[in-house]
This record gives C-alpha cells, structure tokens and sequence, in this order.
C-alpha cells in the first residue's frame, strides 16, 4: 500500500498517479486517509501528553508519603488513576482509528510511474517490441517465419489436441469442471519439458528456485495485494481460511514478510514453479475456448527483492529473460507498456508479452512483468538495512511469468502445425525427447 510519508508529502503527484489509473474518487480517498491520518496522530499526541503528565504525578506521590502529607498523595493517586482510564479511551481511540486508516490504504492503488502512458483499457497500451507485423502467414517476418501450411489446415489448439491425442478438456469437466483440462502423452510430455525447460533457464539467470506451498493464509494473501479479493477471483477454503495460489508471486513474496535485509544480499532472485487456481469469474465467450482461459494451470514465475536505486534495472533484465525466452521457442511475440487503466491494481509499471495465435488470429497473453516499487514491501513490512548508515528502507519488489505455460501450448501447437505433424523447436527437444508429434 502506498506510504503515509508519500500521500502527505506529494499529496498532489499521488492524486494525480491515481487519476491516471482511473481510480475513481481518488482526491476524496486521499483526503479521507489524510483526516484519519490527523485524528490518529491528534490522539497519539494526546496520549502522550497524558502519559508524561501520570509519570510526573506518580513520582510525587512518593514524595508526599515521605512528607507524610498522605491526603495529598491520595488525591495525586486518584488523579494518576483518572489519567490511566482516559489513556485508555485514547487508546481505544488510537486503534479505531489505525484500524479505518489501514481500511482505507487498502482500498487505494499503487500510482504508476511517468512513463506508464495515459489509456483508460488494453486498446490505449502500447507496442514497444514486435518480431511480427500482419502478414499472410508465410512470409518472413523480424526474427520468426512462419511455417508454410495452408491457410485451410490451420486448426485451432483444441482440435489440434484431440488429433493428435494430447490434451482431454471432456473428462477435465467430468473430472472437475469446465477449465481444468487432463494432458495425455505426448502432450503431459510437453508440458514437463516446458516446466523443465524455463526452470533452467531462470537457473542459468541466476536465479534460485523454491518449492513452496500453493495455499497461503490470509496474511500472506494481503502482503502481496490479493487480498482483500475484491473480484473474487481467488479460491478461498473457508474451514482452515485458507487461499489457493493465483500465481508463485504470492508464497515467494511473502517469504520476505517481516525481515529486515542487508543491502549486500540484494537484489534477490527467486524463481518458482506451481500450479495456480484462478476463478475468472465472468469470463466467457471464445476467449475461454481451449486453453486460453482456465481455472489451474502451470507457471514458472521470477521475483525479485531490490533496492529502489536498482530496481528498474531489475525490471529491464527481467523483461529480458522472458523475451529471451520466447526467441528460444521461436513463437512470434510482442512487449506491451501498459496504460495506466489497465495496470493492476498493486502495480506502478507493467509490461505485458503476447504470443501470435496464428490458427485463432489473435494475440495471447503469456507473461506479465510488474515492478511495485514500495507498495507491496509497506504492506509486508519488506525492509533492507543500508550499508552507508545502517538505516532501514523499504525495498522494492518486482515479479513476472516466465512463463504461463497453457497459452504458450497453445501457440506452440497452432504455430508449428505442418503436414508431417507439430513440430518441437530444437532449445525444447532435450526436454521432450522427441522433435515431433505426430
């Protein structure tokens, strides 16, 4: 959540941050923060006043006794007990009021940075980076060429999967329900070489990889902002109040909840494979056909821990290993800047990559790549100590899919169909075992 020490010190640039992310409302919940704010800290002044005030009283009352003027220390008895009950009543009000504060942070998105451009929706983000332009599908374009199969051959992931054996969505629903698809053979295969594949690569990056677990409780929920669920899009267990994991951000993040860090030990890269449980509640249409929309699925996703000074060019190495990435598999991608309307709700820049569904005629996201500055560590308490003073900051957090694995098969699949089969680019083929699936 956004500081205090921000909101009342560039009241105005957080305004206007917010304004841009089409936050409604945003200069009355600032004003509302800040009005909380004043009676929180009115109250603290108060009882501060009180307390020093007893203190001074009670060291009397030992000075009374020996002069034996016990009526007085009586009455300085009675006046300190009278001072503790209405610290009490501060107090309580203190707490209430520290209670409706953090309510009303919670409430307030993270500010995008200036260069996030202006837009109110996905049609306002920006191209940065494309290795396609629109072409008939068989010509040579950037970095990719697309395979020469004729244009009436070309079938989408789903009757692909059922061709060729790889991927049952009727028994997932028979199983389950509606977007938790049962992968067979080759196509398991496929999915495990995938999970290998982009481990490794984050291993190769530098980054350490973690198994944790893919249900947290609501601490580590609201550490990392999905929490509370105001689309309810999670999958909550309400016995043990448990939360299944929309993405590795929210168990990786929240390992750094509650600690202090030394400058030396930064940037930290972790990285994570698991499953992750999304309701997409609403959801509906062709875009959920298939794989492009499901309720579990598989992710590889990076997060680092950083200073401010060097987290934007965290973010740049990041966004570096995931297009690194998608030019190993040889998919046709695009990098978006997305609009301040279309960021998330905890993020202050975001960078979205998309792969071309040549079959589907539509781009596909696949790995989102966010920086959060401050806003995630001040809800975690993530600090680090600094080398020069020995002060704690707050450090910044950044994470992506690298990557979502069910529009990349997706891709993989429609992309690579020929004649013979559905080809296997070769960095994938000593993951898989094969080069083909026929």
């Amino acid at each position: 959540m956004l500081t205090l020490k921000l909101i009342n010190e560039e009241t105005e640039r957080v305004i206007r941050g917010l304004e841009k992310k089409h936050f409604n409302g945003a200069a009355e919940a600032i004003a509302a923060v800040q009005a909380t704010d004043k009676k929180r800290r009115e109250a603290q002044q108060k009882l501060d006043n009180l307390l020093s005030e007893s203190k001074k009283k009670a060291a009397e009352i030992g000075a009374l006794m020996k002069q034996g003027l016990r009526d007085e220390a009586d009455k300085a008895k009675a006046a300190v007990a009278e001072l503790k009950e209405k610290a009490k009543e501060l107090e309580a009000v203190m707490d209430k009021a520290q209670q409706e504060l953090t309510e009303q942070l919670c409430q307030i998105p993270n500010i995008p940075y200036e260069e996030v451009p202006e837009g109110a929706a996905a049609e306002d983000n920006v191209v940065v980076k494309s290795n396609l332009k629109e072409c008939d599908g068989t010509d040579t374009v950037g970095n990719w060429t697309a395979n020469p199969v004729v244009e009436a051959a070309r079938l989408p992931h789903w009757e692909l999967a059922k061709k060729y054996n790889l991927i049952d969505f009727d028994l997932g629903v028979k199983i389950t329900g509606a977007g938790f698809p049962v992968y067979i053979g080759k196509g398991a295969q496929l999915q495990r070489a995938l999970i290998n594949f982009f481990l490794a690569e984050a291993s190769k990056a530098g980054y350490t990889e973690i198994m944790p677990p893919t249900v947290v409780n609501a601490a580590s929920g609201y550490g990392t902002g999905q929490l509370p669920d105001k689309e309810g899009q999670m999958y909550h267990a309400e016995v043990d109040d448990f939360y299944l994991i929309p993405t590795a951000e929210v168990p990786v993040t929240n390992i750094y909840r509650d600690v202090i860090l030394d400058e030396k030990d930064l940037p930290i890269k972790n990285c994570a494979y698991t499953q992750c449980f999304r309701r997409e509640a609403g959801s509906y249409g062709k875009d959920v056909r298939g794989l492009n929309r499901l309720h579990e699925f598989s992710k590889i996703e990076i997060v680092r821990i950083d200073t401010p000074e060097h987290s934007k060019e965290s973010h740049k190495e990041m966004l570096a290993h995931v297009e690194g990435l998608l030019q190993k598999l040889e998919l046709p991608y695009r990098i978006l800047r997305l609009c301040g309307g279309d960021q998330s709700f905890t993020s202050a820049i975001c960078y979205d990559f998309e792969v071309y569904s040549e079959a589907q005629k539509r781009w596909l996201e696949v790995s989102s790549v966010s920086n959060f500055d401050t806003y995630q560590a001040n809800r975690l308490k993530c600090r680090y100590r600094r080398a020069a003073d020995k002060k704690t900051e707050l450090c910044h957090t950044l994470n992506g899919s690298a990557l979502a694995l069910p529009r990349i098969v997706a891709a993989l699949l429609e992309n690579n169909q020929s004649e013979e089969g559905i080809r296997i680019p070769k960095a994938l083929q000593p993951y898989t075992g094969f080069d083909i699936i026929d």
